[in-house]
């Protein structure tokens, strides 16, 4: 298979609440396991946790993501294209240190294959005039990729025996992205030119009745004229 999971541990999952985007909704019931998922075909990093064969987190790094630490067993992050943000209660701070510890090497590991690709993109449009330097160096390597026995390894902790760690309440406030930004304002200017077209037709259409009650008028009195003279 392509993607290929290169770091797991277990976790209780949380999202924020999409009505108050302060207090955290539990996504499991026990601890799950979570993984990061790399596919070597795109270059794409994500984490991904199934409770059962419900998927409770689907998210791709990108560079601009921060993981953040709210107490000593619970961190989070916000993925601006699920349109949430995501938190994992772990049973211990060495559990929750080595998932930051992943999330930051994963997150540069994903500007680098980016600024990469971009890379190719700019040679492939403009061609340079100068011979090649050398292979640009893969950010990856057999270590970041496959990650050590111990990385791969489950934790020891088994799922009965785990703490149930609680967020915090001070949970950091959801901000939306530019990009979202961006579509609503998008979405604003269209209602804005759909609003100035029925407008300009409402009027159109008032004017036609004004003519059509105008031409009435005028039908009425020619018809009372003829029938005084067809009366005399």
């Amino acid at each position: 298979f392509r993607e290929q999971p290169i770091f797991s541990t277990r976790a209780h999952v949380f999202q924020i609440d999409p009505n108050t985007k302060k207090n955290w909704v539990p996504t499991s019931k026990h601890a799950v396991t979570v993984s990061y998922f790399y596919d070597s075909t795109r270059n794409v990093y994500r984490i991904i946790s199934l409770d059962g064969s419900k998927a409770i987190i689907n998210s791709t790094i990108t560079p601009n993501m921060t993981f953040t630490k709210t107490s000593q067993k619970f961190g989070q992050w916000a993925d601006s294209r699920a349109n949430t943000v995501y938190g994992l209660g772990f049973s211990s701070e060495h559990h929750l240190s080595k998932f930051a510890e992943k999330f930051q090497e994963f997150k540069e590991a994903a500007r680098l294959a980016k600024e990469k690709s971009q890379e190719k993109m700019e040679l492939t449009s403009t061609p340079s005039q100068e011979s090649a330097g050398g292979d640009i160096q893969s950010p990856l390597t057999p270590e970041s990729i496959n990650g050590t026995d111990d990385e791969r390894a489950t934790p020891e902790v088994t799922q009965n025996s785990e703490p149930r760690a609680e967020p915090t309440q001070n949970a950091l406030p959801f901000t939306h992205s530019s990009t979202i930004s961006k579509h609503w304002e998008a979405e604003l200017a269209t209602l804005k030119g759909n609003n100035a077209k029925l407008t300009a037709a409402l009027l159109e259409s008032t004017a036609n009745v004004k003519q059509w009650k105008q031409q009435l008028a005028a039908y009425q009195e020619e018809a009372e004229r003829l029938h005084k003279r067809v009366s005399k």
